[in-house]
Order: structure tokens, then sequence, then C-alpha cells
């Protein structure tokens, strides 16, 4: 990835997030970071550059102790690199400028840490390392100082803070980004419509059901039916990770376009739970034939169509006595 296209990026993410001027100045002023902790923390600037190094390599010898976090840092130089970016970040903690600039630094980190899979639990692990070696340095530094390491102690906190916040963001926007490209491949993907015998449809859905896949649902339902002639329907929804009102009235507008058809639909793989939780929200469902699994919904069809189902031991029976 270029320069370039790193800072493009950058800007198309504080674009997505919404950081304007006044975003930036509304977070700072959440977390009460004002003037007199710019000056507690730009007042130990040096200290802090003196004790990043020290407190880097310690940290990193801790996260190296772990299997899940050596696999990131297993080439020496870009173990190297990364020291040296993260010196570089904790710098930023204590210069006392926190804006637009500072911001996009901080969201790009953010980033990369999700595009390699970095877990979060590292992120904030990597901080409390960061705080208790802090907390030690300065309380030591200044002793002698009435109230000074606090001081500059909660201040920091307030920095710190924003950054977690920062990157809890980043790592949110990139998971929505995903799931919503999963979700529109889902819809991409068309619901088969299968003829298991004469007059007889499957239509196993699987995934999210919107308003734009309940649309497609109905339609390639309706065209099969009129195709097959078919008069009884299993929709089996075990796939449909959740069922609520609006995905309860996507299945009953279908349901009753497909009666209008002559068709009867019966739907499978309702859970008990899903069902308690729609009496809950007050979905009536009294219309409509519902079985507990597939093999329940295919004998429901094989009685709706006039067939029955002999038990092989029967059948074998009859045509013994038959000879």
């Amino acid at each position: 990835m270029t320069e370039e296209t790193i800072q493009n990026t950058d800007k198309s993410l504080m674009d997505e997030l919404g950081f304007t001027e006044g975003e930036i100045a509304r977070r700072r002023a959440f977390l009460e970071l004002g003037d007199e902790d710019i000056k507690e923390l730009v007042s130990i600037d040096k200290l802090a550059q003196d004790y990043a190094d020290p407190v880097i390599e310690a940290f990193y010898k801790h996260l190296l102790s772990f299997e899940e976090t050596q696999v990131f840092f297993q080439n020496p130089e870009l173990l190297e690199r990364v020291k040296h970016a993260q010196k570089a970040y904790f710098s930023g903690l204590t210069q006392g400028v926190y804006d637009k600039v500072y911001i996009e630094d901080r969201l790009k980190i953010g980033a990369v840490h999700e595009r390699i899979g970095l877990p979060v639990k590292a992120y904030l692990g990597m901080y409390n390392f960061y705080l208790r070696n802090v907390a030690n340095r300065l309380f030591e530094e200044y002793e002698d100082v009435s109230g000074k390491a606090l001081r500059v102690y909660l201040s920091l906190l307030k920095v710190v803070f924003l950054d977690i916040g920062l990157a809890i963001d980043t790592y949110l926007n990139r998971r929505e980004q995903l799931i919503g490209k999963q979700q529109e491949a889902m819809r991409e993907l068309p619901t088969p419509v299968l003829q298991v015998r004469e007059r007889l449809l499957i239509i196993p859905v699987v995934g999210v059901l919107d308003s734009y896949r309940a649309r497609q649902l109905t339609e390639q339902l309706l065209n099969s039916i009129s195709a097959t002639r078919a008069k009884a329907v299993i929709m089996d929804i075990t796939g449909v990770p959740l069922v609520d009102s609006k995905v309860a009235n996507h299945l009953l507008q279908t349901v009753s376009a497909a009666r209008l058809m002559g068709a009867t639909v019966i739907l499978t793989g309702l859970s008990p739970q899903i069902a308690q939780a729609l009496v809950a929200i007050g979905v009536d469902l009294s219309q409509v034939k519902t079985t507990v699994d597939l093999q329940s919904g295919l004998e429901e069809a094989e009685r709706l169509l006039g067939y029955r189902l002999v038990p092989v031991g029967e059948m074998i029976g009859a045509h013994q006595a038959h000879l």
C-alpha cells in the first residue's frame, strides 16, 4: 500500500466516522481534556521521551511471551520497525497537540491493527502495561513535588482514553463494513426452490432476511409455484439467524401471496425460543402452518397432497401378502 493510498484511506475513515473539528472538540470536552491537562503533559514530555525506550522494550518482552501475539512479530526487522513506530505513538501522548492530524494518525494505527488481525485485548493490554510503568516512573520522579505525579497521571489518562475510543471506533467500523459486505454477498446468492416431488416445493432460507431478499424470495417462490403448479411449499428457516417482527411480516406476506396462487406454505425450523419471542412481540402466526423441523414439514406436506407415508415393515408385509 502506497503512502498516498494510506492517506486517502485515512481521509475516508475520518469522513466515515464523522470526525469534524466539532466532533474532535466534543470528544475532548467529554473527557474534560483541557488546557491545564495539556500544560501538565507538556511539562513531562522530556521525561516521557527518556522512559519511552525502556518501557517499550519491557512491553514487547512481555508481549512476546504469549504465543498468540508472537505470530505478529516473528520477523526481527519488522519487530524493530514496530518498536520505532510504538515510540512515536507514545511520544504523541505528551506533546500537547490533539488536533485533526493527531486523530488521523491514531485512526490509521487502529486500522492497521484491525487489518493485521491484532486482537483488541492486545491493544488494551499494551495500554495497561504502559500506564502501570508510567505511573511508577512518575511517582518516583516527582516524589518530592506534592500532587504533581497524580495530576500528570490523571491528565495522561484522558488522552489515553481518547486514543482507546478512536481505536474501538476503527475496529467497529471495519467489522461493520465486513458484516455489510457479507450480508450483501448473501443477498446476491439466489435462494434455491427445489421440487422434491410433483407439486411439492422446498425452499431453504439461509442468512439475514431483509426487505430486498424478502421481495426476491417471494418472486422466486411465486414463479416456481406457477411453473410447477405446486400445491404445497415447505419453507425452512432453520438458517435464518434472527426472526423479529419485521422478518415475520416478510414471511407472512410471502405465505399470503403463495396462498393466492393456490399453494399452502408450511413453515419449518421455528425454534421454541424464536416462537416465544414472536408471541411476546405480538406477531400472529395462527394462519400459518408450522412444524418443528423439516421432517415434520415433509410429513405434513405429504398429508396435504394426499400421500400416505407407509413404514418399511408394513410395506414389505403387504408385498409378501400380495405374493
